[in-house]
């Protein structure tokens, strides 16, 4: 099996770390294996498993105690995101809920709204989202439209969101709005927004992969926010989103290679276990030399995984890090499960197949989180920073020429 020849994982090496995964391995054989097809057909999970991930302290595990988390750093949480993708167990929104919502409120929220909302998402009774995409606009956050006019004591929402994860069973979203439109400070802010008249869900969308996994749209019309709703400071979303998006690019990641080492594990299986021509097809040197590939290509990533892992529990990923994590781990993703869907031949093409899943699973992956191409533009970026640098002051200089 790849794991008694790959690398150790010292990142989860500890003897607490492998407590918990037992606890992990436990709640996903008895409360989420048994009702994942049955999730798949409604498009969601149930209400029951968030509270029982939270009674397990598998939600927000990475949240300080004294707001209901568990106190760990984030390798647990690293550890937990890789098991569920690896057992193929896509559906509960967890990781977004508790490795991108809570951390955002953690980071940028006043003490009213840590406490009114991160023991609740810790207990599994509140579950979040977060709405950053609309219909006209995917990866080029600075184009929403849905806006949030100022009305003294509240802000007026009005607009929508697609694609939002958890959007259907969610409780509370931080929602990417504009705010001061056709002013000088207009600029992107972030709310959290409860459920409440004029805020209306779309059905779970019925989706290639990922099929448990709710998924829907989000419309706002005329959305009474209190002020006190208000993410950090007006005019800031932006900057919050750019900081932030470094650990969802990571958790992409995670997800991506504990999938691979789930397909590569079940293919290793399947061809020990069919036989063609008299032998199993394990016997065939194509698929020796096939999986010896795919085993070299999946150690490489998880190496550098891990490594984004202890740098991002350290509070030291990198925007560029992570991007790099994001883009390379779901690229070896979807080609690990191609390939292997390739060495079950026809059965590969069988919905019943964990193969089957993580195929259509992981294709999502180099899309959300910021494209594969955005993550290589981000990227560049870093490389050419001085190049990109003398380009802003070029084009600055330009406009206040053309203002004079």
């Amino acid at each position: 099996m790849y794991s008694d020849i790959c690398l150790k994982r010292e990142v989860y090496a500890s003897e607490e770390h492998q407590m918990v995964k037992q606890t992990i391995v436990d709640f996903i054989n008895q409360e989420i294996k048994p009702y994942h097809d049955e999730w798949e057909k409604q498009g969601h999970v149930s209400y029951e498993l968030w509270k029982k991930a939270g009674e397990l302290g598998l939600l927000c595990m990475d949240m300080p105690i004294e707001y209901g988390g568990s106190g760990f750093d984030f390798s647990f949480s690293a550890m937990f995101i890789e098991e569920l993708v690896k057992q193929g167990c896509t559906g509960p929104g967890f990781f977004l809920h508790s490795d991108i919502v809570a951390p955002y409120i953690l980071k940028y929220g006043n003490e009213a709204q840590k406490k009114k909302y991160l023991g609740g998402m810790a207990s599994g009774d509140m579950i979040a989202a977060i709405g950053m995409t609309e219909p006209g606009c995917g990866s080029d956050l600075q184009a929403i439209r849905t806006r949030a006019d100022d009305k003294g004591d509240h802000y007026l929402v009005n607009g929508s969101k697609t694609f939002i994860t958890n959007g259907y069973m969610c409780h509370v979203a931080i929602v990417a709005v504009k705010t001061n439109v056709g002013t000088p400070d207009e600029g992107i802010s972030l709310l959290l927004i409860e459920n409440s008249e004029g805020y209306t869900k779309g059905q779970p969308f019925q989706k290639m992969g990922m099929k448990a996994n709710d998924t829907c749209e989000l419309f706002f019309e005329d959305v009474k926010v209190p002020k006190e709703n208000l993410l950090g400071q007006e005019g800031k979303g932006f900057i919050y989103m750019m900081t932030e998006l470094a650990r969802e690019r990571l958790v992409v990641g995670l997800m991506a290679v504990g999938g691979a080492e789930g397909a590569l594990e079940d293919t290793i299986k399947y061809t020990l276990e069919r036989r063609a021509f008299k032998q199993p097809i394990a016997g065939f040197q194509n698929t020796q030399f096939k999986l010896a590939e795919l085993a070299t290509q999946l150690q490489i990533h998880q190496t550098f995984v891990d490594r984004c892992t202890t740098l991002m529990a350290e509070h030291k990923l990198t925007p560029e890090l992570g991007s790099m994590a994001k883009y390379a781990a779901t690229e070896m993703h979807w080609k690990l499960a191609d390939d292997c869907v390739q060495l079950h031949g026809g059965y590969g093409y069988m919905w019943e197949y964990g193969i089957t899943r993580q195929l259509a699973d992981s294709r999502v992956a180099r899309i959300y989180a910021g494209t594969n191409e955005i993550m290589k533009l981000l990227i560049s970026r870093g490389l050419l920073k001085e190049y990109f640098a003398e380009l802003k002051r070029k084009r600055k200089e330009k406009r206040m020429k053309a203002n004079a």
